[in-house]
């Protein structure tokens, strides 16, 4: 099963060198990553997208998460109210005739052509993960050169706050 691990860390060197070390050592499969500052200088927010068969991998993921340093809270919102967005960059085989073609399947799913060359044009889309893969879909007959996906960024909506989240740090206080 899927799971979306939310972690607040410190913007250190090596931080997410030793996050993704710890899951691979453990053999999870990590299917995304993404990183950023967050609203607190000198701290980064990171979005991990986890593939775990029970309920105890999980625990076991947000425990060892946990005993890292410069880890300040860990997260899964997998089960939340969560706001989610993924941006992908999808350049597209095209000629002059099937650009219009392709401006018209991309309107519905908000995305617009940010480049245009002679055989070729960029589309850039964000939107939740199964957006992205229904758009791929469609335009995936005119021939898709290069896909270029960031992964899953998330937190929870409004004021909510996890009963799984712990706090390491009076940084938040």
């Amino acid at each position: 099963m899927k799971r979306i691990i939310s972690l607040t860390v410190l913007n250190e060197s090596g931080v997410l060198n030793r996050i993704t070390g710890l899951l691979t050592r453990r053999h999870y499969n990590i299917e995304s990553i993404s990183v950023g500052h967050s609203e607190i200088e000198g701290v980064s927010r990171m979005t991990f997208v986890v593939h775990v068969d029970t309920e105890l991998e999980i625990e076991q993921i947000i425990k060892q998460l946990n005993k890292q340093v410069s880890v300040l809270k860990v997260a899964d919102i997998t089960n939340q109210s969560i706001v989610a967005r993924e941006l992908a960059l999808i350049k597209v085989l095209t000629t002059p005739s099937s650009r219009i073609e392709i401006s018209g399947i991309i309107e519905p799913f908000r995305a617009s052509i940010i480049d245009v060359s002679q055989e070729s044009v960029v589309i850039q889309v964000t939107g939740e993960s199964e957006k992205i893969d229904a758009l791929i879909a469609l335009v995936r007959p005119y021939g898709i050169k290069e896909i270029a996906r960031t992964g899953i960024t998330a937190f929870p909506r409004g004021s909510q706050h996890s009963n799984q989240l712990v706090k390491k740090s009076s940084i938040f206080q």
